[in-house]
């Protein structure tokens, strides 16, 4: 009987390049265990990592070499003579041949996956659902079975058009492994992990309240990064939306405290985006996008860029905003400033209208000389759209991923409507904003955030 006070030990086995080491690096939520490339044989030892929960090591995973000449090494296992009246059972061909000189010249890799095998409690047996299933994959299969080991094939890559899914069910099937899991590494579904512990659970019971304790502490977790992720959006859009700063009336005057203002914006963002990544164990080149452009960490387009408002389907406002934004200029309010090469920046122009319409400032600019500038309702939609399209990537994305985030639809409701009550009640409160400075206000600015975080999970709830 296995004793379940231990972790248990899994081997993660398969043919070369099935995404064995990428399986390892989703699970651990570590980009940065082993090496991911589509060249074969990348691994050459066997390197392991540790699952906890609450502290305490659950589960304890062994990367392995792939398995490079399975047909050759199966003639030889059969070959193995047995002693004069015995006869050998799997294992103990296993161990037979592990003594021998070609565990040690010629299939040195192998003998590396059988060693673990022996030393394990199970076995993820890894396939690259888009290959066919050949000879070699069964002959494969036959020496691991021979370990005596509980072994649960995981089909990888599912969601490639060109998987094969049923062909492989059947052929597994045929070699008696009915116990399959579905876990693509790229884009696992959102229970994916939990399914594979659960069905690793059917083959271990000792093990199974380990497993389930790992697989409850892993839910919780996913919760907690979900709500620390929004929180972190939440905190940008009130940073941005309660913005206010003061601005001479002269047009050349004005256009240092422009830069400024927008020049803020431009680095909150980019402090979000930096703390996204963090949260979700990811680094900065890991996320290099077409469809969802961050290059190195950082949004290719700038925020106040027409083209970025454009690209996301952001109808622009009327007025100041829609002109500056178009790149044509901005009313009689602003004198005609055209705030240079990046036109959209007449969107925090646009903002400066909106507050004269709600807070009364053209009549104070008119006795005072000066102005106020506000970041517009356009430029607060594509940071919600951006954060949050992130926010969904990262969930969705598997740490061995090397295909371009996608952008997620969810969020779409960000294009048009009204802003969420938190947000257009934080218009009104400029001491909640951190964006220039501390806030003067940051028992009001939490209990913002807050709100408006509770309010991105509402609308989460609705669209899901």
């Amino acid at each position: 009987m296995a004793d379940s006070r231990r972790p248990v030990r899994i081997a993660v086995v398969g043919h070369t390049n099935t995404g064995k080491t990428s399986l390892l690096r989703t699970l651990a939520r570590d980009t940065g265990f082993g090496e991911v490339s589509s060249r074969p044989s990348t691994t050459r030892h066997v390197e392991g990592v540790r699952l906890l929960a609450d502290g305490e090591v659950l589960v304890e995973l062994f990367d392995t070499p792939g398995m490079e000449d399975p047909i050759a090494l199966l003639e030889v296992l059969e070959a193995i003579a047995a002693p004069q009246g015995e006869r050998l059972d799997g294992p103990a061909r296993i161990e037979r041949f592990l003594d021998g000189e070609p565990a040690r010249k010629r299939f040195e890799q192998e003998a590396k996956v059988l060693r673990q095998m022996l030393a394990s409690d199970a076995g993820f047996y890894v396939v690259d659902a888009r290959d066919p299933v050949l000879a070699k994959h069964r002959d494969e299969l036959a020496i691991l079975a021979a370990c005596a080991v509980p072994l649960l094939p995981v089909l990888n890559f599912v969601r490639s058009a060109e998987a094969d899914e049923s062909a492989w069910r059947e052929a597994l099937s045929r070699l008696g492994l009915h116990a399959v899991v579905r876990f693509d590494t790229v884009a696992p579904e959102r229970d994916g992990e939990r399914r594979l512990y659960e069905k690793l659970a059917t083959l271990l019971d000792d093990y199974r309240p380990s497993l389930d304790r790992l697989i409850a502490c892993r839910e919780r977790e996913a919760a907690q990064r979900h709500a620390d992720a929004l929180r972190r959006v939440a905190a940008l859009l009130v940073d941005v939306a309660a913005a206010r700063s003061s601005a001479p009336a002269d047009d050349e005057e004005a256009r240092p405290a422009v830069e400024a203002l927008s020049n803020a914006v431009r680095a909150r963002e980019q402090q979000c985006v930096d703390a996204l990544l963090a949260l979700y164990r990811f680094r900065s080149d890991d996320v290099d996008a077409d469809e969802l452009p961050l290059v190195e960490g950082r949004w290719e387009e700038d925020v106040f860029s027409p083209e970025a408002l454009r690209a996301v389907g952001i109808k622009l406002g009327t007025g100041a905003a829609a002109g500056a934004a178009a790149g044509v200029g901005v009313d009689l309010m602003f004198g005609g400033l055209t705030l240079g090469a990046a036109a959209a920046i007449g969107a925090l122009a646009g903002g400066g209208a909106r507050a004269v319409m709600h807070y009364g400032d053209r009549l104070l600019g008119a006795v005072t000389g000066r102005r106020t500038l506000a970041v517009d309702d356009a430029i607060l939609r594509l940071l919600a759209l951006r954060e949050l399209a992130l926010v969904a990537a990262l969930e969705s994305r598997g740490h061995a991923a090397t295909e371009p985030l996608r952008r997620d639809a969810r969020v779409a409701q960000w294009r048009e409507g009204a802003l969420t009550k938190p947000l257009e009640r934080a218009r009104a409160h400029p001491e909640w904003s951190e964006l220039l400075g501390e806030a003067e206000d940051a028992d009001g600015r939490a209990r913002a955030i807050e709100a408006l975080a509770a309010a991105l999970e509402r609308l989460e709830s609705e669209l899901s």
